[in-house]
């Protein structure tokens, strides 16, 4: 596993009570960059979810025995959530040019970030492929198989929801094309396919790339289905 040393990624995490998944996320992270921005945006969680986040803030640093941490990690509380709200707030905080945003509920397994920064010269964002994996809960095997191929995509086309196909589950975007574009924040779900339409409507592209890829663990309680995750 090949560390990318590039300070120029924030990553957004966006929780409400992910005991069970947030510290394997973090760590994933952590294990694929190099001391990266995160920036959690936290849903009112009431149960270990922050005091896991913290630790990772106060753990000492492998290399060089001091407290300064593993990484920089931003813990932003809101209220009154919507998936876009959320995502806006940690684009708002975010430092860096490029931001990944990643769900809680997912183990990060691929990144190329010199690749994925090349490719978003031409492409509004990059979305990578999930590797689900079930934990009590059902969903339906033709919504993922029908999306996540292992074929590199350019403006994917779901012929199940019948538009264009982005999941925010795994991707990434240059900062600047959120802020001009930021997601609705009225939509209580799928905001990401909606973003979608609405850019390449502007004549941009996305792409999905099999290359980015995580394990994405789908909950038997868990709202990642609704889109939420």
């Amino acid at each position: 596993m090949e560390q990318m040393n590039k300070n120029n990624i924030s990553v957004i995490i966006r929780t409400k009570n992910e005991e069970r998944w947030i510290g394997h996320v973090i760590q994933s992270v952590i294990d694929y960059l190099d001391k990266p921005e995160i920036i959690i945006v936290d849903n009112k969680s009431t149960d270990k979810t922050i005091e896991i986040v913290k630790h990772f803030v106060q753990a000492p640093d492998l290399e060089t025995s001091t407290k300064s941490g593993y990484t920089r990690i931003k813990i932003k509380h809101m209220e009154d959530y919507s998936p876009g709200k959320a995502l806006n707030l940690g684009v708002k905080h975010a430092s860096n040019k490029y931001v990944l945003i990643i769900s809680a509920h997912c183990i990060l397994n691929k990144i190329n970030v010199k690749n994925h920064i090349i490719q978003l010269k031409k492409y509004a964002c990059v979305f990578g492929n999930q590797i689900p994996v079930w934990n009590g809960k059902k969903i339906t095997k033709r919504y993922l198989w029908s999306n996540f191929t292992n074929r590199r995509t350019e403006n994917m086309y779901s012929k199940l929801e019948n538009r264009y196909f982005l999941h925010n589950a795994l991707a990434i975007y240059n900062k600047n094309i959120l802020k001009k574009y930021p997601f609705n924040e009225n939509l209580v779900g799928k905001e990401d396919r909606y973003w979608a339409n609405k850019i390449i409507k502007k004549n941009k592209k996305i792409l999905y790339d099999p290359s980015l890829e995580a394990f994405h663990h789908y909950t038997k309680n868990g709202n990642t289905w609704r889109g939420i995750g």
